[in-house]
């Protein structure tokens, strides 16, 4: 039975596309660590990172003369076990973006930390530059996400199975892409890692902006043995995927009567499904080939008609293994040949907080000052990456279920939506500087521990404290507030206070 799971392969001509467009809607070129705005050689503007992130330190790298200057400067990060670090951008909540983060740690001892990548609440993959750095080269990594709401948050996180040194980051690219664009995908359940994306036959430079709109990478894929060029432009496509023109302008070749075989991606793939594309067309004028698409030894596509004018196929859900064979095998009197390929790994969207409790964390975070530093993204997940001070069950919905900021030199108010952190079970500000009247916390019915003591909390305690039957622990001492101690909290034998 072949590979090919719930979606079928598809075949798409190509329609002409408008060149050098800019990138549309929210788009982001984050320049990490750089004191001003740049703009690069092909006139694209990077900004500085600082208005996007609220922590880490800016860094410049003692190398010179780098091709690209966005690799000049970086932003290093805290090794926080646990910690996750937030860029966060606002978007339109029905488009998908390409995140591309680029990773250059330098030539100079020590060895570049491994930490994991986070898109909201969603575990991407881990990073690890050592063979990028020993060839002296930097490190890129794309995914396209959706967008979950009104904004998106990009974290790197320190992850204390890896290396002793925090994150870093040197640029970050968030482009909106078109609608048609990898739209087969199911983006509600996953989202797409880039494996390898190539321009077969190309010994030149990697295609990227403006030639392609969303600045994707087309790496060189060298045959001298197959490469052909053409000169006859095929039109790419206001369609599907967007290829960049060019891409059609190179081709592998087959020899005469005999098969095009290609190891690629040139690496072992995991036992997975994949996104499989592939791109053709004749490097003659006004002709047409037609042959089979092989990969590993199943039918991808039988008697594909290529014509000059271009042609895509591809597949959503392909299952590979290991290092991977792409042959194309005659139909008809001239040899197979590919111009372009893209393949993407898919794994699951992660869950995220129930909106109520993530909402209510975000207008806690607004009336305080000096909140830790991670607090950005999604409160709780993925897993093991919660906010600092935050404890969540991972049930049905994803709660919040204590808050416990214990001496850590916060100021400002309580917002009176802590109350509709409903699962909460543990509350402790304890030990620090905040100020004004313990919001009503009557809705707070799991609520067993309450430790506000030694701020500079003032007003009155009110009555509800003491109708919250689970409450077991409740220590105000140290503050400055006024009026009695509520009757029904004094007769409460249950519980262990100190006001």
């Amino acid at each position: 039975m072949p590979p090919l799971l719930t979606a079928a392969v598809l075949l798409l001509l190509l329609l002409p596309l408008a060149a050098g467009q800019r990138f549309r809607g929210f788009s982001y070129l984050l320049d990490c660590g750089a004191p001003a705005a740049t703009t690069d050689t092909r006139g694209l503007r990077w900004d500085p990172d600082g208005p996007y992130v609220s922590a880490g330190t800016p860094r410049a790298l003692p190398l010179q003369g780098l091709l690209d200057p966005t690799l000049a400067t970086l932003r290093d990060f805290p090794r926080r076990s646990g910690a996750k670090y937030c860029y966060e951008f606002s978007v339109d909540p029905n488009r998908r973006y390409i995140l591309r983060p680029t990773f250059f740690y330098g030539t100079s001892s020590p060895p570049p930390p491994v930490f994991d990548l986070i898109v909201d609440g969603t575990f991407w993959t881990a990073v690890d530059t050592a063979d990028d750095r020993l060839a002296g080269s930097a490190s890129h990594y794309e995914a396209v996400f959706p967008a979950a709401g009104r904004s998106m948050s990009f974290c790197l996180g320190a992850n204390p199975n890896y290396t002793e040194a925090g994150p870093f980051i040197n640029a970050l690219q968030v482009i909106q892409l078109d609608d048609p664009v990898y739209n087969a995908t199911d983006f509600r359940t996953s989202a797409m890692g880039l494996i390898a994306r190539t321009k077969f036959g190309s010994t030149g430079q990697v295609e990227r902006y403006p030639d392609d709109s969303f600045d994707r990478h087309w790496q060189t894929f060298p045959d001298s043995k197959h490469a052909v060029s053409s000169t006859h432009n095929v039109t790419s496509a206001d369609f599907w995927n967007l290829p960049p023109p060019d891409v059609f302008n190179t081709a592998l070749v087959a020899e005469q009567n005999a098969p095009l075989v290609l190891q690629w991606p040139p690496i072992p793939l995991q036992n997975d499904s994949y996104y499989v594309a592939l791109y053709f067309a004749d490097t003659l004028d006004d002709n047409s080939r037609i042959f089979d698409v092989n990969i590993n030894d199943y039918r991808f596509y039988e008697n594909l008609t290529v014509t000059s004018a271009g042609l895509s196929v591809f597949a959503t859900q392909w299952i590979l293994s290991g290092l991977t064979r792409v042959i194309l095998t005659s139909k008809s009197g001239l040899p197979p040949l590919i111009n372009a390929g893209e393949v993407f790994g898919l794994f699951p969207i992660g869950r995220l907080t129930i909106t109520r409790d993530a909402l209510a964390l975000e207008s806690v975070k607004r009336s305080l000052q000096n909140i830790p530093d991670d607090w950005i993204g999604d409160p709780c997940m993925p897993h093991g990456y919660a906010w600092t001070g935050v404890t969540c069950h991972e049930g049905l919905n994803i709660r919040v279920i204590s808050l416990n900021l214990l001496s850590m030199g916060i100021s400002g108010s309580l917002s009176p939506d802590i109350a509709n952190l409903t699962a909460l079970t543990d509350l402790s500000f304890a030990n620090n500087s905040l100020s004004g009247p313990i919001p009503d916390l009557i809705k707070l019915g799991k609520l067993q521990r309450l430790h506000l003591h030694d701020n500079k909390l003032n007003g009155t305690i009110l009555q509800t404290l003491g109708r919250i039957q689970t409450l077991r622990e409740l220590f105000l001492q140290g503050n400055n507030m006024t009026g009695a101690v509520p009757q029904n909290l004094l007769n409460n034998k249950g519980l262990t206070s100190q006001q």
